[in-house]
């Protein structure tokens, strides 16, 4: 399959990136990631070892668009859980504490 990543061409197929990953060890996923076999890759590690491109080139919009037409699993980072504000009434009521037993 043809894709542009950083404004070049490249001619990648699912072996192909297979192949190029194979023996490269994941780095910590902080972001997107890929699942190339049975590990999880960052999208940049990806794109750095298949494209020999310095990351700072391209987006991971661009390897994420080509590992999803090759096949390959993406993963974005789960939405963080939202964070829970007391209302006045439950600040208040921390501030002044529990009553002191009799």
């Amino acid at each position: 399959m043809r894709c542009v990543i950083a404004r070049f061409p490249f001619d990648l197929t699912k072996g192909g990136v297979l192949e190029s990953m194979k023996g490269v060890k994941p780095e910590p996923v902080t972001g997107e990631s890929v699942i190339i076999g049975r590990r999880h890759y960052p999208l940049k590690q990806v794109g750095q070892v298949i494209t020999r491109q310095d990351r700072r080139d391209f987006s991971a919009g661009e390897v994420l668009r080509a590992m999803s037409q090759l096949g390959f699993t993406c993963r974005a980072l789960p939405a963080p859980a939202p964070v829970r504000s007391e209302s006045p009434l439950e600040r208040a009521s921390a501030l002044l504490g529990s009553p002191i037993p009799v």
